[in-house]
């Protein structure tokens, strides 16, 4: 791991200003490009950390903030620590805040997001890879079909509603992927049953799209977490394998 430099950045969007995070090693030599796509939790100490673990890996990383709309990070007031007791009324102020976040929406934000990425001097030319968690694995796989050439790979974990029967369901952006995809589905996820997963697979499989579906035994949503009561320890170090071996293969 090498040392790491973190800033706070604003990005100027269609709708405004996102704040956001962005890790680099400190060396100042420009490095492949991930963009991180939050939780619904959002940008807080523990997305930092993630970043700068990306980072340290030899990655320049870019965590924003997809709720601006609705002001600075931290968005919503979070405990240190999110506990099963704190999830309700944490949910009863995100809730309407997500369903605000339109793919339409979500995916012009990504546009200003990648061109923050590419546009750092701390990244390197060429495509980026993306990764994201819970809502994130959502906006990942939106990305990924929506800017392919942008795009070299993406992954998600613990994502929810990723292949729903809705007009604007994510996997329904498969057959414009290019990008090589892996997914860490958690098996006690009500978000994703397993009618969902298969129609992803499915998808993902017609539309002839490089790709990796797991299903991690007996971790729940949100299992890379470590801020959550969800948090499983082995469950995350396998995510961080998984995401460092594609990562590898991509750059």
């Amino acid at each position: 791991m090498t040392a790491v430099q973190g800033t706070a950045v604003d990005i100027p969007t269609e709708d405004g200003t996102a704040d956001a995070y962005l890790a680099h090693p400190a060396d100042g030599q420009p490095r492949p490009g991930v963009l991180l796509y939050m939780d619904a939790f959002g940008l807080r100490p523990q997305l930092r950390s993630m970043a700068d673990r990306l980072a340290g890996a030899g990655y320049t990383v870019l965590v924003p903030n997809v709720f601006y709309r609705h002001g600075r990070a931290p968005v919503v007031e979070l405990p240190e620590f999110i506990d099963p007791g704190a999830r309700p009324e944490i949910f009863e102020r995100i809730g309407p805040i997500m369903q605000s976040l339109t793919p339409e929406l979500a995916m012009r934000d990504a546009d200003a997001y990648l061109r923050q990425l590419a546009g750092s001097p701390a990244t390197a030319d060429g495509p980026v890879a993306l990764t994201g968690y819970c809502m994130g694995a959502r906006l990942a796989l939106l990305t990924a079909g929506t800017y392919p050439e942008r795009v070299a790979a993406a992954a998600g974990f613990h994502g929810g509603r990723l292949a729903t029967d809705a007009p604007d369901s994510p996997h329904l952006v498969a057959g414009r992927v290019t990008a090589e995809l892996y997914f860490g589905h958690a098996d006690q996820d009500p978000s994703l049953p397993a009618e969902q997963i298969e129609r992803l697979e499915d998808a993902l499989t017609t539309a002839g799209v490089r790709h990796t579906c797991e299903v991690y035994s007996g971790a729940h949503h949100g299992y890379t977490q470590a801020d959550t009561s969800a948090y499983d320890r082995e469950g995350d170090e396998r995510h961080w394998a998984a995401l460092l071996d594609l990562l590898k293969r991509t750059f």
